[in-house]
């Protein structure tokens, strides 16, 4: 099930993305991925448009949006391979006509997804702010 993000879900979503960030990012510092965990709970999720997806009444991912561009797609590492990502990208597609996005380079889980998807490269750029090359990418419905 997908529904609209509640305020009650920020804690939950804040653990699932540290945990699927830790998961698919191991060469964000702890440091970082600290100062980014309050920035997640303070600044990201109350700023965007974020959509959960649940199974038996826990939420177990979500996707924030900011108009097409999608600011994050977290799916809680034990529940990978079950569609939940591709439910939640499926319904930021329906919302919009292209979707872009900037995934870390060296994020093969996020990049194999979006491939899948159908999601194309645009270009390469590098990310002062974490020290890491990202790679934009354009879905088109």
């Amino acid at each position: 099930m997908i529904r609209k993000f509640e305020t009650r879900d920020t804690e939950s979503l804040v653990e699932i993305w540290l945990k699927a960030s830790n998961f698919a990012h191991p060469f964000l510092s702890d440091g970082f991925l600290a100062n980014e965990t309050d920035n997640m709970r303070n600044m990201y999720l109350p700023n965007a448009d974020t959509w959960v997806t649940e199974m038996d009444g826990a939420v177990v991912g979500f996707i924030s949006l900011r108009g097409n561009e999608v600011g994050g797609l977290f799916v809680h590492p034990d529940f990978h391979g079950r569609k939940l990502g591709k439910a939640l990208m499926d319904m930021a597609t329906s919302l919009y006509d292209s979707v872009e996005l900037e995934v870390f380079k060296h994020n093969p889980i996020g990049r194999d997804f979006y491939a899948r998807y159908g999601f194309e490269e645009m270009h390469e750029d590098f990310n002062e702010y974490v020290q890491q090359p990202v790679i934009r990418l354009k879905y088109s419905a």
